[in-house]
């Protein structure tokens, strides 16, 4: 999550000064550009193989994200108001469940603590075995 979060918008800000420097005055609009560039930064981000080498699964879609969606609102029905969010901790929360983390329980209630929802270490183990059948499935 951090690599993507980081990553990205300073590919934009770098975007827009290559963009705002340039000389060209092709037909694409600078806006069209500075997409162009965000859309494949964020690409280059996720296929860098850096997410799969520290154990984050690929973005689920379909039937296993609403299973993934599912397991989270099961715990506590306002971690999914926002989607993304829940999704991409759900994400993260795998890595620290197959590296191996000391206290996975207590990683996944910090970790899906966020919109004004705090999270027990027991609420932290129901997201784990939610995911665990879900997106992170013991390898």
């Amino acid at each position: 999550m951090r690599i993507r979060t980081t990553t990205v918008p300073i590919v934009a800000i770098l975007a827009v000064t290559v963009v705002g420097c340039s000389s060209d005055k092709g037909s694409e609009s600078k806006a069209d550009t500075i997409k162009s560039t965000v859309a494949q930064a964020s690409s280059a981000v996720d296929d860098s193989g850096a997410a799969k080498n520290a154990g984050i699964p690929p973005e689920p879609t379909g039937a296993e994200r609403d299973a993934v969606l599912a397991a989270i609102h099961d715990v506590n029905g306002n971690l999914t108001h926002d989607e993304e969010k829940a999704i991409n901790a759900a994400r993260n929360q795998c890595s620290s469940l197959d590296g191996g983390a000391t206290n996975p329980d207590h990683s996944a209630a910090q970790r899906f603590s966020y919109d004004g929802v705090t999270l027990t270490d027991d609420d932290g183990s129901h997201l784990n075995i939610g995911l665990r059948k879900t997106l992170c499935p013991e390898s």
